[in-house]
């Protein structure tokens, strides 16, 4: 009888830890299906891997020393192999090298940790209640006041006072969370301020200002794009009354690290640091033309789903990407842009008319 009540009080075994991928996410099942235990790498990819890492070294040069100069001489081998994918263990040093946030980072000694540990943001109660929400299912930042969560609050927190006029918007969570898990806080720090104040491409700092003003412009550019380049599908996203502002908002503020498969979003992460905003859109319309004749044919509750929820072949990076690279935008997108800018200064004009009679 007693040693049924010594048992009673027993604890249990400690639950088994749950699976990681390669990334750190806990994964969502595992897969013990034949096919998915022949997934593992054959020495054949693992050896392509290996000489892909030997030629990124030699591109970049000790510590980043001959990157610059190879840039200069062989801009299309550059561009071609970020297509295809930076190796993953020198993807944090690559991402500072083309954000120009070494650079920032160089001229700017000892600011990160004025920020950090001198002043005071209005912004950090708003933070510290966000944290939990970034990345949730990743292993650095689950524990509860851990090191992650830590380091996103402190980068997050000295952007809030380096920029007061952005301070802390939500989003900023999810770009300041990825870069944290390629690279340091003060290295993550110095790239989310090349990105938003437009060390190298146009500044982001629009997508967080009151107003969220360059999203307006980038939905209303994406909603031109998508009646030009897959008309029937802008038909029908008219007919159902579907606006971009329903389905890529996020896109474009967390740059699809919000809610894509990690392996894909930092695939078009290396794209983006390297060749600014273009490919959101780019691969924004390839989503839509993947799937052309399955939306197509859905009304608007299930439209609304199915733009969110993306089929998992959708989201292949070596068939999704091609398509992306295929669709040229540039030249549109300037039109378009001109287009707003116009549309924007008269709406400002009739605004001001319309409070100068009020007063008179």
């Amino acid at each position: 009888m007693e040693k049924k009540q010594i048992d009673d009080y027993e604890p249990g075994p400690s639950p088994a830890p749950r699976p990681l991928d390669r990334f750190g996410f806990v994964k969502q099942e595992v897969n013990n299906s034949p096919e998915g235990l022949t997934k593992s790498r054959s020495a054949q990819e693992f050896e392509r891997d290996e000489r892909r890492v030997r030629k990124w070294r030699k591109m970049i040069g000790v510590g980043g020393s001959d990157w610059k100069h190879y840039v200069r001489r062989k801009p299309n081998v550059v561009k071609r192999r970020i297509r295809k994918g930076i190796p993953d263990c020198l993807r944090g040093l690559v991402w500072q090298l083309i954000s120009g946030s070494r650079d920032l980072l160089l001229m700017n000694p000892g600011v990160y940790e004025q920020l950090v540990i001198y002043e005071t943001s209005a912004s950090e109660l708003d933070i510290i209640r966000d944290i939990s929400r970034t990345f949730p299912s990743h292993v650095f930042f689950q524990q509860r006041h851990g090191p992650g969560q830590r380091s996103l609050y402190n980068v997050l927190k000295a952007y809030s006072v380096y920029d007061r006029d952005v301070g802390y918007v939500q989003g900023m969570g999810f770009l300041a969370g990825l870069l944290l898990l390629y690279m340091s806080e003060e290295d993550a720090f110095w790239l989310l301020v090349a990105l938003l104040k437009g060390a190298v491409h146009a500044p982001m700092e629009g997508l967080y200002l009151v107003g969220l003003p360059l999203v307006q412009q980038y939905l209303f550019q994406f909603d031109h794009l998508v009646k030009d380049y897959l008309p029937k599908m802008g038909e029908h996203f008219a007919q159902e009354m579907i606006n971009p502002s329903m389905y890529a908002s996020q896109w474009f503020i967390t740059v699809f690290s919000y809610s894509f498969p990690f392996h894909l979003a930092l695939r078009i992460w290396d794209v983006f640091l390297y060749e600014g905003v273009g490919i959101v859109f780019k691969v924004g319309l390839a989503l839509l033309k993947f799937c052309h004749d399955d939306l197509i044919k859905l009304p608007f509750e299930k439209l609304i789903h199915a733009l969110r929820n993306f089929p998992e072949d959708a989201m292949d990076p070596d068939i999704l990407l091609p398509m992306a690279y295929s669709i040229k935008v540039s030249k549109r997108l300037e039109e378009v842009k001109l287009e707003y800018q116009k549309k924007n200064a008269n709406l400002s004009r009739s605004a001001e008319f319309s409070g100068k009679s009020k007063q008179s």
